[in-house]
């Protein structure tokens, strides 16, 4: 989906004098599509159904304590740039950037039917780009390349609620049991894993073709969880 604002280009121009230009969060849409989601989400208590996608760089700790600085945050831009154009391309929210992971949401505020198809289809590209990036490395005979851009991914979906949530420090999030089951699951992935819940798999279409079942004892869950990987 995109909003019938010109949001690059010369057409651009006019709008861009009132302040309306792509949006941080996702540049398909405009600074007014951003605005409004802002407002919504301090209602609170909102329930939409959505896929949350958990991204995390495996190994940074490691690696900062062995690389200079400046490659580790070379390594790490890198990362958030192949996460966001990856989400992006599927008209993903880049919600936050935490460390050396990214959380990302599909379906709201663009709603989507086929967001779990669409989470799948980041999570791929994101493997993608970032094994690209680091098929690029080995060029450097310095570098231990297999060590660089490894990405584990997790995600699931359902009905979650988003809102403005905190008091000394607000933020814009979702929340909910999808949330930690995405996030537990992007923590019990390998490096070049995507592990995903069953009722990703039950919606996801061909996206998810390929996909193996798995028990995973995941932190906080009493029993172990059945998860698909690819």
């Amino acid at each position: 989906m995109r909003v019938p604002v010109p949001l690059r280009g010369p057409a651009s121009l006019p709008f861009r004098m009132f302040g309306i230009r792509p949006s941080r969060m996702n540049p398909n849409t405009c600074t007014v599509c951003e605005l409004m989601f802002t407002r919504v989400m301090k209602a609170r208590n909102i329930s939409v159904d959505v896929s949350v996608l958990f991204a995390d760089l495996r190994g940074y700790t490691a690696l900062s304590q062995t690389l200079a600085p400046e490659v580790v945050s070379t390594l790490l831009d890198s990362f958030y740039d192949e996460c966001a154009a990856a989400i992006w391309e599927y008209d993903g929210l880049l919600n936050k950037t935490i460390g050396d992971a990214v959380m990302a949401i599909f379906g709201f505020p663009i709603r989507q039917d086929d967001h779990p198809a669409r989470a799948m289809l980041a999570a791929r590209d994101i493997q993608s780009r970032c094994a690209a990036r680091r098929d690029g490395l080995r060029g450097n005979a310095t570098s231990d390349a297999d060590a660089y851009l490894g990405v584990g991914i997790g995600i699931d979906c359902g009905i979650t609620r988003f809102g403005e949530f905190g008091r000394a420090h607000r933020d814009v999030t979702a929340v909910g049991t999808v949330v930690n089951t995405a996030a537990r699951a992007q923590a019990a992935a390998k490096a070049g894993e995507i592990l995903f819940t069953q009722a990703v798999h039950d919606r996801g279409g061909s996206a998810i073709l390929g996909s193996k079942l798995e028990e995973h004892a995941l932190k906080g869950f009493e029993h172990p969880v059945q998860l698909y990987a690819m």
